[in-house]
């Protein structure tokens, strides 16, 4: 089916909203829309077996036994429906239809009927009857032809998708957030699962593939797919978890029809309420929101990490709380097979942000220490922007998993395919871009021989693919010190900060020991000794004690004190103090020595500088976009001013016109 042919379909469906107008919000048109779309594709799949469904009910009417498992086999699916009912003839009783439609729903399996439940749809049947639209509606669908010798699985998926595309508009909400483009997906799939073409030719092979945030599962769909298209006898079970109630209807419902079990999409949020708990799968991949803060979940994300430690899902460290998706990923890593069973591969989808977002020492920088220390990182790709439908920014996948081929081990791949793409004709929401065919049949092969290219100066893709080690990605924060430099000095601002200070505010007399200090205004001393003996003099000479004690000594001198490159070097316990504002970070490479960095980038400058070793930290960061820089020089100044003046001349002849 051609793209003409399901736009076609999707709006005879959406035509409903014209009835709805005025009685339904337009943000509510997909509540009536969407379960009324599953239910004509529901009965329209089950028609040929209709027959022997109702002789099935018959036989077994009287009979006191669970009698699922035969409807089910009568059925040919996972799901039917015990009534004679169709919307055809129900639209044929005008004057009963809510109560025909309600039964109808009632005879689905309860399979079946929990999604239509997801729906409300009860709910919007009596709010249709009451608006008198409900028989209009009905007659509407039941006209919809989603046979599925018209509209297969896959054409099916698509116009799911244009009607969530068009109620996330009406209800400004993203259609990003319930599916993701299909050349993404597709562009996904293959890197995650042609490493093991080989393997999955073989007979008997079973894998199991999870999404935990499936949305409609198109990435599931394609999964299914990839892998059957290359062995029709393979066994792959999909599993899923999504928290948003239209999209799991329709992921599970496209689970029954495709003879998948629905039971494997569990619906709830997959950090407080992990579907899977204990499950392990072959493949795992997912396009979790990006930039959504987890506050939510954040009582139960923190109390998993904190009673298993080591044996959490979230170990070793949390993101900041603005945006999980590294939480999705470290729960897809907890559910990789383990290594020692055949292991797991990882796909997930995510902006910028996870490369190098959080110093050394952050949640999100331990996280990343411990994928890389683990050598769970196969590849990063970067793809184009704008090929999202609800952000234009600029997205990665990221490939992972703990079974990685030899020469893999220890590497990274980083491929930039950022100028792979094709612009739309027309824009849908942000998403202006797509990736074609070959263009992903390309990415997939340049994947595949990375580190020849890597290697090999003259393979036509060499400057977009880079291996680099593990290590490359970590490095050590130093603090650089300098040391504290005063000189001293009597001026009307010391002499207010030091009437302001604290130890001075509590003296018997605070106002006769500034003022005894006056005479002293605009002298400087280089050194704090002889500062203090000087102002002690004159405080005891005009009748006053001197205070003692360590809070007074420092107000006095942090008063009287002024920074200055030839000062005094202040100490604490015969060593250098250091100064906070001229205090310095530096990032040191993991595999080079700090002291001989210290030796080489800052002394040459300021030669009294030193590390404090006790504040190094170790960080990890994967600065995708700075390997892949590449120098354009500004262009000659002869050159733009060339420019300037033909503008110049073009908008003076341009003038000229207008005057004339």
């Amino acid at each position: 089916m051609n793209t003409n042919k399901h736009t076609e379909l999707a709006n005879h469906a959406w035509s409903v909203a014209d009835l709805l107008r005025g009685d339904y919000k337009q943000s509510d048109y997909g509540k009536v829309i969407l379960p009324f779309t599953v239910l004509r594709r529901l009965e329209c799949v089950l028609e040929p077996t209709r027959e022997k469904v109702a002789e099935t009910v018959d036989k077994y009417r009287d009979r006191d036994i669970d009698v699922d498992r035969f409807l089910r086999k009568a059925s040919g699916h996972r799901f039917y429906n015990t009534t004679q009912l169709r919307l055809k003839s129900i639209t044929a009783d005008s004057s009963h239809v809510a109560r025909n439609l309600t039964e109808y729903i009632g005879g689905f399996s309860p399979n079946a009927y929990e999604v239509l439940e997801r729906y409300e749809f009860a709910e919007q049947i009596k709010k249709l009857d009451n608006a008198n639209l409900l028989y209009q509606v009905t007659s509407t669908f039941a006209d919809l032809d989603l046979r599925p010798e018209v509209v297969d699985n896959h054409q099916m998926g698509y116009i799911f998708e244009e009607l969530i595309r068009r109620f996330a508009e009406q209800s400004n909400e993203t259609a990003g957030e319930h599916f993701t483009p299909r050349e993404v997906i597709e562009l996904m799939v293959n890197l995650l699962i042609a490493p093991d073409d080989d393997a999955l030719s073989k007979p008997g092979v079973v894998r199991k593939v999870l999404d935990p945030a499936c949305g409609t599962g198109g990435m599931l769909s394609s999964a299914y797919e990839h892998i059957t298209r290359m062995n029709p006898d393979a066994t792959v079970d999909v599993y899923g978890q999504e928290l948003n109630p239209e999209s799991w209807a329709i992921c599970r419902s496209d689970l029954m029809i495709k003879d998948q079990d629905p039971d494997n999409i569990k619906f709830g949020n997959s950090f407080s309420d992990d579907g899977h708990r204990g499950a392990t799968f072959d493949y795992l991949l997912a396009n979790p929101p990006f930039g959504v803060e987890w506050k939510k979940v954040k009582e139960d994300v923190e109390d998993d990490l904190e009673r298993l430690g080591e044996n959490s899902r979230f170990w070793p460290a949390l993101p900041r709380i603005n945006d999980g998706s590294l939480l999705f990923l470290q729960h897809m890593l907890s559910k990789m097979k383990p290594a020692e069973q055949g292991g797991g591969r990882v796909a997930i989808v995510f902006n910028g942000s996870p490369l190098f977002t959080g110093a050394a020492g952050s949640g999100e920088s331990q996280i990343r220490q411990h994928i890389l220390e683990n050598d769970w990182l196969e590849g990063i790709v970067a793809l184009p922007d704008q090929l999202f439908y609800n952000t234009g920014i600029s997205t990665y996948f990221w490939i992972l998993s703990n079974r990685k081929s030899p020469e893999y081990r220890g590497k990274v791949v980083l491929l930039d395919a950022r100028d792979q793409w094709q612009k739309m004709r027309k824009s849908l929401g942000d998403k202006r871009k797509y990736v074609d065919k070959d263009q992903i049949a390309d990415i997939s092969r340049l994947y595949a021989e990375a580190f020849d290219a890597a290697k090999d100066e003259s393979h036509p893709q060499h400057s977009k693919v880079k291996v680099f080690n593990n290590e490359d990605f970590g490095y050590r924060r130093i603090t650089v010190e300098r040391p504290l430099k005063l000189k001293f000095e009597i001026s009307e601002n010391t002499l207010a900060a030091l009437g302001e200070a604290k130890p001075v505010q509590k003296l018997d007399a605070p106002e006769e020991f500034v003022a005894a200090l006056r005479p002293l205004l605009g002298t400087t001393w280089w050194a704090k000794d002889e500062a203090v003996t000087a102002m002690r003099e004159a405080v005891t000479g005009a009748g006053l004690s001197w205070p003692t004690g360590a809070p007074f000594a420092k107000a006095l001198r942090d008063a009287v004190g002024v920074r200055d490159p030839e000062g005094e070097v202040q100490t604490v316990k015969d060593k250098p103090e250091p100064d906070a504002e001229l205090r310095d970070f530096e990032n040191v490479p993991l595999d080079e020595d700090v002291e001989e960095y210290l030796k080489r980038e800052v002394l040459p400058h300021v030669s009294d500088a030193w590390i404090d070793h006790t504040k190094t930290k170790i960080g990890y960061e994967i600065p995708f976009t700075r390997h892949f820089y590449v120098y354009e020089p500004p262009r000659p100044l002869s050159e733009i001013d060339a420019e300037l003046k033909a503008l110049e001349a073009e908008i003076q002849n341009l003038l000229g016109e207008v005057t004339e």
